[in-house]
């Protein structure tokens, strides 16, 4: 089989099964990576560990922090003390929650992350709706690093005689004052 089948194959088993973990499994949460394939991981009771990746994972599967895996112990193991056996996705984590398998000590973190998913997708739909209905220029750009200067363009008064009126008007002239404000 080529590499590319057994890929196939990996990919497919990881998002469409949908596992339970056994008696000896465990379901822990990625805190971080060691490299070597090894995950810095906590359980639901607040204990830390390193678990490897097997090798069908490898450069196949990608884990992040904040990802849930189901892990099989290692007895023997002195640092890595368990080895993941499946990742969980969003999918896999709601099944888990429907079958009354996920553990207690994560359901407050999920289910805060999902109301804050919730409320961050209304304030920008209620954003979007306000920019939208709003035809204002104050979400523009403004420079700070130029100076703000105001033309203004005052033609001399109309008290003036008519004939002086008419000189200016043939002139041209008119006064530009420029303010500068800081």
């Amino acid at each position: 089989m080529s590499q590319a089948t057994k890929r196939k194959h990996v990919v497919k088993e990881v998002f469409g099964d949908f596992v339970t973990p056994t008696e000896n499994q465990q379901i822990v949460k990625v805190i971080g990576s060691r490299g070597n394939n090894l995950h810095e991981t906590v359980t639901a009771q607040g204990e830390t560990f390193l678990v490897s990746m097997p090798t069908k994972f490898r450069k196949n599967i990608w884990i992040k922090r904040g990802n849930y895996v189901i892990v099989d112990p290692i007895e023997e193991g002195e640092k890595v003390k368990a080895e993941i056996s499946s990742i969980l996705y969003k999918d896999h984590i709601q099944y888990l929650q429907k079958q009354q398998h996920w553990p207690e000590g994560f359901m407050d973190k999920t289910s805060e992350m999902d109301q804050s998913k919730k409320q961050q997708e209304k304030l920008e739909d209620k954003e979007e709706y306000i920019s939208d209905s709003e035809d204002d220029e104050s979400d523009l750009f403004v420079n700070t690093n130029r100076c703000k200067y105001q033309y203004s363009e005052s033609e001399e008064e109309e008290e003036e005689d008519d004939s002086e009126e008419e000189d200016n008007e043939s002139s041209g002239r008119r006064e530009n004052t420029l303010e500068i404000q800081s």
